[in-house]
């Protein structure tokens, strides 16, 4: 089965964003007026998402175009990358329903990391893979960086010296050995896939802060994901924003 891997032990480890991916001026529908970004934590779900097959054969997330490409114009994600991360949201709801993780937070960090994988004019395909990949900058202990000496030969981030975060969802190398996942039945388990990142996101996310429909689960997550409050707060506003 497509997710017989969700139900095992893995080790954790953070998740940390290169400092070259910067964040971008989203402001919801971008034709339209700057909107107030609603109070508290955790945003909203966003729009509810359709009872779909998570085991189905191919690209699962497919199930969500029409839903996906309702929205896609006026969130400015792509139909794609909409599917993958309600896909990703479908996936945790029906296997571990107590997280409660909505799609719009996987969306936000999405866009904080990469521009929905468009950082530096990367594309997102059909099938979810985003090209060229996106890579941080190496985690070599300079300003702002940390330091984590490579840890996978360089095969997956291209760096044999020190680590790099990789993919829409920027994963190091050892955090993608212990939390990646297949969620397009391709057969790969692939950072610079955004079905396999979204998803894998997600069930990080759900592992470290637990119940994300309170507060402080919510938090605890985010700052696993990214020890840091401007990170939480950018997300949160993001998330908040495509929850409208």
């Amino acid at each position: 089965m497509k997710l017989k891997a969700l139900g095992a032990a893995v080790v954790a480890g953070f998740v940390l964003i290169a400092a070259a991916i910067v964040a971008v001026g989203f402001v919801g529908d971008l034709r339209q007026p700057r909107v107030d970004v609603p109070d508290g934590v955790p945003p909203g779900v966003g729009a509810p998402l359709p009872a779909i097959d998570i085991n189905a054969p191919g690209r699962t997330a497919s199930q969500l175009n029409e839903w996906a490409a309702q929205r896609s114009e006026t969130l400015a994600i792509s139909v794609t990358a909409l599917e993958a991360y309600a896909y990703a949201a479908a996936v945790m709801s029906e296997t571990q329903p107590d997280c409660g993780i909505g799609w719009t937070t996987i969306a936000g960090i999405a866009s904080v990391e990469s521009k929905h994988g468009t950082y530096r004019g990367s594309t997102v395909a059909p099938d979810g893979q985003v090209s060229p990949p996106i890579r941080g900058v190496p985690l070599d202990g300079g300003p702002n960086v940390a330091e984590i000496r490579d840890t996978d030969g360089g095969v997956q981030d291209g760096d044999s010296v020190h680590d790099r975060a990789m993919g829409p969802l920027q994963f190091i190398p050892e955090t993608w050995k212990n939390w990646g996942v297949d969620a397009n039945g391709d057969g790969r388990v692939d950072p610079d896939n955004i079905d396999d990142a979204a998803l894998s996101a997600a069930r990080y996310l759900c592992a470290r802060g637990g119940d994300l429909k309170t507060a402080e689960g919510w938090q605890a997550a985010l700052l696993a994901y990214n020890q840091s409050g401007a990170y939480m707060r950018d997300v949160r506003d993001r998330a908040a924003l495509y929850s409208l």
